[in-house]
């Protein structure tokens, strides 16, 4: 396996700042935002027994990534949009998902029958995660990157399929109220599977979007340029 030394989501060496890409302000900014956030949707939620089962994970996630930060660091970008998917699942969490006022906010030129708020949260989970996820799973020592890519998408669609059948589970010893509310169906058979495919769609889609911005790892030519494109390694050139 090639170690991508100086990557983003690269454990930083004993006593260095850090990866590339990755600054002192951004994690604290971050986590200052969310939690400004998620403190005022803390208050008067909808159901409160259905936002203390929606905030478990986060209850569980939050300070484990707090506490593991000096020994692991995500990059800014890796930062930034897991905390914008924390505060779009604690606004789901604050109105229930299936009640979020989407509608109300897009002035009801959508038109929708069902309420998409979570369809939408899943999809942005592929989108907005997958780039965590790879920097937390290989953690600077990628295997290549289509490799990397193609196990980090198949990591989002993991992670998303073992929190429905978590959700399943809770939600059957659960209050009932609570339970219906946490699960969000809204009368739909196959939300679990839609909820899955559309989390899937959105990490494929980020995927393509970190293989098209993203630079090759150090030490690995570009296809057609100088010496790489005959085979021969640069470094020994």
């Amino acid at each position: 396996m090639k170690r991508t030394g100086g990557r983003p989501g690269e454990a930083p060496a004993p006593g260095g700042d850090g990866p590339t890409g990755s600054s002192s302000r951004v994690p604290v900014v971050c986590l200052a935002v969310f939690a400004l956030a998620w403190a005022a949707l803390a208050v008067a939620p909808r159901y409160r027994a259905d936002w203390l089962l929606e905030n478990l994970p986060v209850f569980v996630a939050v300070p484990a990534l707090v506490l593991g930060h000096r020994r692991f660091r995500f990059s800014d970008r890796a930062c930034v949009q897991g905390t914008i998917f924390l505060l779009l699942h604690a606004i789901g969490s604050h109105y229930t998902y299936s009640e979020v006022p989407i509608d109300a906010w897009l002035g009801r030129a959508a038109g929708f029958g069902r309420n998409h708020y979570d369809r939408l949260v899943h999809f942005l989970y592929g989108v907005l995660l997958l780039r965590p996820i790879r920097e937390l799973s290989f953690r600077g020592r990628e295997p290549g990157r289509f490799a990397t890519l193609a196990l980090s998408v198949a990591a989002v669609i993991a992670g998303g399929a073992l929190y429905e059948i978590v959700e399943w589970l809770v939600a059957s010893v659960a209050d009932p109220e609570a339970g219906t509310a946490f699960l969000g169906t809204q009368g739909d058979e196959w939300d679990a599977q839609k909820d899955m495919a559309l989390a899937g769609v959105g990490a494929v889609i980020a995927a393509l979007v970190e293989l098209a911005v993203d630079p090759p790892p150090s030490g690995e030519p570009r296809r057609g340029h100088g010496d790489g494109a005959r085979g021969r390694d640069p470094r020994k050139a």
